[in-house]
């Protein structure tokens, strides 16, 4: 068994980048106790407050968050950091030379009934001078991340990360406290016949999402000639995690509920990193009009529709866009 330490150390160029992954780990381990022992350890229900994105925070939201700004405050290679729990960056080492994003806790609407959630990271080189605190200093496209990766806490803690050369996926071993290898470069398959959708917005889609999720269900009877089957989790780690292991298409399309976000998810805590994991390993990522990393961002909490998973799949629904 490899452990991660080990493998960070043949694979990864800069130290400082393995440094950052696995001193995340190390406060993973912890989250992920808490989660394991659910309402023993006090961390379930509401925090009785919001974010920065106006959403209801649950306490284990609010002490992942801690946690991590915490662990990344102490590292020297940490020049600042941006949560999406948080309004502005925070400074940590001046003389460091990387950022660090993360969504503590992603899908955290389902901690209390015990459905798999997950932190996911990602890593940018700090331009030479560049003020931890600064937003400008984080507004990179997806394509200039260093490294990414999340966390999933399920009925087993897996890692999985990138650090620009495929994916690989590390098994939290409960008797030894480590992560140990489970995968390397890992491949997506390039067809799909699952799909994953949030079907209760379905009338509030572009009419192009609309018509090529009409003609997923039609099976194969309709246009596209097979049968789909489709899953939601409501949790973008559990989604991504299962196209990664077996393959599918993630979507959480543009809604016109309200036209100021063009999405609902995070595009530098969720799309981004997200995007280079699934195109480390082979397959797509898009907005269904451009590829998500290569959107520049001019805010730091700004949003993005996503359309990402099987190659074949993603360029199929993104053709009904064109």
């Amino acid at each position: 068994m490899q452990r991660l330490r080990t493998f960070l150390d043949n694979h990864c160029k800069d130290s400082d980048v393995a440094n950052i992954i696995e001193g995340l780990t190390v406060t993973c381990k912890d989250i992920s106790h808490r989660l394991h022992l659910g309402a023993l350890a006090g961390v379930l229900g509401s925090a009785g407050q919001e974010n920065v994105q106006g959403e209801s925070q649950k306490l284990l939201d609010v002490i992942s968050n801690d946690l991590i700004k915490e662990c990344l405050a102490a590292m020297p290679a940490v020049r600042g950091l941006a949560s999406e729990e948080e309004p502005d960056p925070v400074a940590c080492n001046p003389e460091g030379d990387y950022l660090v994003l993360f969504d503590p806790l992603d899908g955290s609407s389902n901690i209390d009934v015990n459905v798999t959630v997950g932190t996911i990271f990602s890593v940018l080189k700090a331009a030479p001078g560049a003020d931890g605190g600064d937003e400008a200093t984080y507004l990179q496209a997806g394509n200039k991340q260093v490294a990414a990766g999340y966390v999933l806490y399920g009925p087993s803690t897996l890692l999985v990360f990138s650090t620009g050369e495929g994916v690989h996926s590390f098994t939290l071993d409960p008797r030894i406290g480590e992560f140990v290898l489970q995968r390397d470069n890992i491949q997506v398959p390039a067809e799909t016949q699952e799909f994953a959708i949030n079907m209760s917005n379905q009338r509030f889609w572009l009419p192009q999402m609309q018509n090529y999720v009409a003609d997923l269900l039609q099976g194969e009877e309709g246009p596209l000639g097979k049968r789909y089957n489709m899953r939601w989790i409501a949790s973008m780690v559990a989604e991504i995690h299962r196209i990664l292991t077996r393959g599918g298409i993630f979507m959480y399309p543009f809604d016109n509920r309200d036209p100021s976000k063009p999405g609902k998810l995070r595009l530098m805590y969720e799309g981004n990193p997200m995007s280079m994991l699934i195109e480390q390993a082979g397959g797509k990522a898009s907005t269904a009009f451009e590829d998500i990393m290569d959107v520049a961002p001019d805010a730091i909490h700004q949003r993005v529709s996503v359309v990402m998973g099987s190659a074949d799949e993603v360029e199929k629904a993104c053709s009904y866009h064109k």
